[in-house]
């Protein structure tokens, strides 16, 4: 399965979307606060974002989808 990365953070509501790449399917969606979580973090790789190395790109989303459901199963009073 491949993924597209559509990454809008120089706006006003930042959001980072994983897409499936055949059929446009959103499979995950960062907004402000986790973009500013990951910022904290160290985790948030902007020259991975514009990288066109498969290894490089693959290793991101991973580290996206890892993000994402790490945040799902914290605790609902649990921000960072």
């Amino acid at each position: 399965m491949t993924y597209l990365i559509d990454a809008w953070l120089d706006r006003p509501q930042p959001y980072l979307r994983i897409l499936h790449r055949e059929t446009g399917a959103v499979c995950a969606v960062l907004e402000a606060d986790a973009l500013d979580e990951l910022r904290d973090q160290g985790e948030l790789d902007l020259a991975g974002l514009t990288s066109n190395e498969p290894l490089v790109l693959k290793e991101l989303v991973r580290s996206l989808f890892l993000f994402c459901y790490a945040r799902a199963l914290r605790p609902a009073h649990e921000t960072h």
